[in-house]
C-alpha cells in the first residue's frame, strides 16, 4: 500500500513539475478586466472596463500591497507560511486528529496549496469538497511550487488571483471597489475584512465581520467588533470602482474599437492639452448657461499626421446627456461648409477671390417653388467681392455660388473631403451652401485640416501608426486662397467688426457657423501646425438663446489655439506655384459709391485681372406683373419679391426670422395685401401667412402702381416655446 501511494505521489509530482508555470509566465498571462489608455506622454488618461464577466484590476507588485494586508492574510490563512515547504504538515496532522474526534479545526490548506488550485483547475474544490486524489495532487503541486518560486512571488500571485466577493478577483479590484483606494492604502481594519473574505467570499456581512474581528484581534490584540460590524456592512455594499474613469472617456471608446485590446494602449492624445481643452470648454459653457446652452465638444488634430491630440466629447457634469459623444454626433454645420464651396468655384475658375457677387434679395427657382435665402443679420450688402462674401459669411452670395457649381458637384466635393453625408446633392438642394446637411465635428475638422494641408486629405489617427497616404481632395491653389481669406481680419469686418475674437495674435484661418434656429454653433480653423474644431449647443437639439458663432464656439476655439501656440509661432503658408498676386481695384457701385478698396489679391495663374467694375444697368431689372403683361406701365415698381413667388414656412423658426421683405423703387408708396393696406415705404417686412395673396403697390390716393401674386405654403408660424 505504501509503495502504491509513493508511486502515485511521484507520478503527480512529475506531472506537476512538467506543467508548472513560472512566476513570469503567470504574470504575463494575467489579464485585467479593464484597459488603461495612455497619453502620448505615457500618462494614464482613461481606465475602461473591457471584460464584463469579471472585475479584475491591475496586477499589484507585493511592494504595492499594504503591510497590514499581508500580515492579516498570513495570520488568517497560513500562520507558518514562511516556515513550511508548501504543505503545513503540523496543520495536516491537527486537521486529521480533529476529524477523527469530530472537532472543528482550521483547514490545513496553505496559501501555496490554494495558489496551486488557482493555477490549475484540477485541484480546485468542487461543490462536494475535494477528493483524496485532488488533495494529494494539490499537496504535491504546492511542494513543487514552493521549490520553484520564492515566498514573495507566491504571496504576490495569490493576492492578485484570489476571488474575493462576487465578480471581484484580486486585491486591486477589491481595494478600489469596497474601500475606494489603492491596495497600498489599506489599514488594519480594511485588511482584516479583506482577509475574512478569502475564507468566505459570499458570506453574509455579519459573518464576515465576526471573522474580520478575529483577524483584527490577532493583529493588535483588541478590536471594537460592533463598530467593525457596521463598517463591514457598509463596505460590502459599496461599489466605488467605476467601469470607466479618466479625462478622455469618449476618445477611449473609439480608440479601443480601432486598436488591438490589451492591458495598456498608448494613444495620440496629449494629456496636458486634453485637460486644457476640458477646462476651457467647461468654463465657457458655464458662462453660457443663462442662454440655454449645456453641451459642447472639441477636437484638436495635428495637421501633418492627422493624430488626435485632444477629444472632448461632452461637457460632463454640465450635460444631461454626458454619454453622447458630441465629436461624432451628426449636426447641421451652418456656414462652415462655405470655404469648401468657394474653393471649388475658384478651382473650377468660375470665380476669383476678387470677383464680385451680388448680396441682394434672391429668388431661386426649384422643383418645390422659390428658394429665398437670407443673411444672418437680415441685411444685404449689395455687390461684394468673394473675399468679403466668405470672410463676412454672407449667405446669399454663397447660394449664388452654389447655383454656379451645382448641388450635385458640391456634394461630391464634400464626399472627397471625407464627410459622411447620408443623402444626395439633389436632396439638399441649394440649402447645402448654408449647411443643411448633417456632419460630425470630427469629419468637419478633418476636412478643414485638408485645407491646412494644401487640399490633401487623409484619415485621422488614434494611435501611433504609419501615416496613411494623402489624397488630393481640393486644388492646392484654391485651398491656399481660401485659407488666406479666412485669415483676413479686415475682410470679415462687415459682419464681425474690428474687435472680433476670431482675430488672434498669431496666424490662423477660421470660420464660424450657426445652424437653423440657433441649434448648433461652430468654430473650426487651423494654424500652421494644428486644426481645432468646436461645437456648442444642446445634445437634445434644443435651440440656444441668442448665441452666435463669435459668442459661443469661437471664444473656446481662440483660447485653445492660443494655448497651443503659447510658446511657438504660427506662420502663414507659402503660396503654391500656380498662385500669383497682383494689385486690383474696383469701379463704382450702381448707386455711385465705391465697391471695395484697392488691394493686392491672390489668383490662380491665368485668372488674374486688375479691374473689377459693374456694367451700367447691371442691377436694374424690370419686374412684370403676375401674368407677364406690361399693361400697368407703373411709375413705381415692386422690386421684390418676384411675381409668382412661393414661400414655404418653417414652424420651428421664430416668426421674427421668417418675415418676407418687400421692396419698391420709390419711398412714397403704400403696400396693400388682399385689399388691405398693411405698410408703407420703399422697404417693408411682412409676416407671411398661408394662402395665395395679391400684393399691390399704391400711391397715397390708393391708385394701384404695380401688383404681383405670391403664395405662402406651410402651417402658421409657431411662437417660441
Amino acid at each position: 500500500m505504501r509503495r502504491a501511494l509513493a508511486a502515485v505521489w511521484l507520478a503527480l509530482a512529475a506531472a506537476w513539475a512538467h506543467a508548472l508555470p513560472t512566476f513570469d509566465e503567470v504574470r504575463a498571462d494575467f489579464r485585467p478586466s479593464e484597459t488603461l489608455v495612455l497619453s502620448r506622454e505615457g500618462e494614464v488618461i482613461q481606465r475602461l472596463r473591457t471584460d464584463a464577466t469579471v472585475r479584475r484590476g491591475q496586477w499589484q507588485p507585493l511592494a504595492a500591497v499594504s503591510p497590514a494586508l499581508r500580515t492579516a492574510l498570513v495570520l488568517s490563512e497560513d500562520k507558518r507560511f514562511y516556515e513550511h515547504s508548501g504543505v503545513d504538515w503540523a496543520a495536516v496532522s491537527a486537521a486529521a486528529w480533529g476529524n477523527l474526534w469530530n472537532q472543528r479545526t482550521r483547514g490545513a490548506s496553505t496559501l501555496t496549496m490554494q495558489l496551486a488550485g488557482l493555477l490549475d483547475g484540477d485541484w480546485r474544490q468542487g461543490p462536494g469538497g475535494r477528493t483524496v486524489t485532488q488533495k494529494l495532487g494539490q499537496a504535491v503541486a504546492a511542494q513543487v511550487l514552493d521549490r520553484r518560486w520564492r515566498k514573495d512571488q507566491i504571496l504576490e500571485a495569490y493576492l492578485n488571483l484570489v476571488p474575493f466577493r462576487g465578480e471581484i478577483v484580486g486585491i486591486d479590484a477589491l481595494a478600489r471597489t469596497l474601500f475606494g483606494k489603492a491596495a497600498h492604502g489599506l489599514d488594519e481594519r480594511e485588511a482584516a475584512v479583506a482577509a475574512a473574505l478569502v475564507r468566505a467570499p459570499n458570506a453574509r456581512p455579519a459573518l464576515v465581520a465576526r471573522r474580520a474581528c478575529g483577524v483584527l484581534r490577532e493583529m493588535r490584540k483588541q478590536a471594537d467588533c460592533d463598530a467593525l460590524d457596521l463598517f463591514t456592512t457598509a463596505a460590502l455594499q459599496r461599489r466605488a470602482f467605476d467601469a470607466s474613469e479618466g479625462i478622455a472617456p469618449h476618445f477611449a471608446r473609439q480608440l479601443l474599437r480601432r486598436a488591438e485590446a490589451g492591458e495598456r494602449v498608448r494613444s495620440t492624445v496629449s494629456a496636458p492639452l486634453q485637460r486644457v481643452a476640458m477646462e476651457t470648454l467647461t468654463r465657457h459653457l458655464r458662462e453660457l448657461r443663462g442662454r440655454n446652452v449645456e453641451d459642447g465638444a472639441l477636437v484638436v488634430l495635428d495637421n501633418a499626421t492627422g493624430e488626435v491630440l485632444a477629444w472632448v466629447g461632452s461637457s460632463g457634469a454640465l450635460s444631461q446627456a454626458a454619454e453622447v459623444d458630441g465629436v461624432l454626433a451628426a449636426r447641421q454645420p451652418g456656414s462652415t461648409l462655405k470655404p469648401f464651396l468657394y474653393a471649388q468655384a475658384i478651382a473650377e475658375r468660375r470665380l476669383t477671390a476678387a470677383s464680385l457677387i451680388e448680396d441682394s434679395p434672391a429668388q431661386i427657382s426649384t422643383a418645390g417653388g422659390l428658394y429665398i435665402p437670407q443673411n444672418y443679420d437680415r441685411q444685404f450688402k449689395g455687390w461684394v467681392s468673394v473675399r468679403t462674401a466668405l470672410a463676412a459669411s454672407l449667405n446669399v452670395p454663397a447660394v449664388r455660388t452654389l447655383v454656379m457649381v451645382s448641388p450635385d458637384a458640391f456634394f461630391a466635393q464634400l464626399q472627397r473631403l471625407g464627410m459622411p453625408l447620408q443623402e444626395s446633392g439633389g436632396y439638399y438642394g441649394y440649402s447645402l451652401a448654408l449647411g443643411s446637411a448633417e456632419v460630425p465635428l470630427l469629419h468637419l475638422t478633418n476636412a478643414y485640416r485638408a485645407l491646412a494641408n494644401g487640399g490633401k486629405a487623409s484619415p485621422v489617427a488614434f494611435a501611433a501608426t504609419p501615416r496613411p497616404q494623402r489624397t488630393r481632395a481640393l486644388d492646392a491653389g484654391a485651398a491656399f486662397i481660401v485659407g488666406d481669406i479666412l485669415s483676413d481680419a479686415n475682410a470679415r469686418v462687415r459682419t464681425f467688426g474690428t474687435d472680433s475674437v476670431l482675430a488672434t495674435r498669431l496666424w490662423t484661418a477660421v470660420k464660424t457657423g450657426t445652424s437653423k434656429d440657433m441649434r448648433d454653433n461652430w468654430a473650426v480653423g487651423w494654424s500652421q501646425r494644428y486644426t481645432v474644431g468646436v461645437w456648442v449647443g444642446n445634445a437634445g437639439g434644443a435651440a440656444m438663446h441668442d448665441v452666435s458663432g463669435t459668442s459661443g464656439a469661437a471664444p473656446i476655439w481662440a483660447d485653445v489655439m492660443g494655448w497651443l501656440h503659447r510658446t511657438t509661432p504660427s506662420r502663414a503658408p507659402s503660396p503654391p506655384q500656380d498662385v500669383v498676386r497682383q494689385p486690383v481695384r474696383y469701379g463704382s457701385a450702381p448707386d455711385g459709391g465705391w465697391l471695395e478698396s484697392a488691394r493686392d489679391e491672390w489668383f490662380l495663374r491665368g485668372t488674374q485681372q486688375s479691374l473689377f467694375a459693374m456694367d451700367k444697368g447691371a442691377s436694374s431689372a424690370r419686374q412684370e406683373s403676375a401674368g407677364g403683361q406690361k399693361d400697368l406701365q407703373p411709375s413705381a415698381r415692386i422690386l421684390a419679391p418676384a411675381p409668382g413667388t412661393i414661400v414655404a414656412l418653417d414652424p420651428d423658426i421664430p416668426p421674427a426670422r421668417q418675415r418676407l421683405r418687400f421692396e419698391a423703387d420709390s419711398a412714397a408708396v403704400r403696400w396693400r395685401i388682399d385689399g388691405k393696406t398693411v405698410g408703407q415705404g420703399a422697404q417693408w417686412a411682412w409676416l407671411p401667412w398661408p394662402g395665395r395673396h395679391r400684393v399691390e403697390l399704391t400711391d397715397a390716393r390708393g391708385q394701384v402702381l404695380d401688383r404681383i401674386q405670391i403664395e405662402v405654403r406651410g402651417a402658421g408660424v409657431r411662437a417660441r416655446e
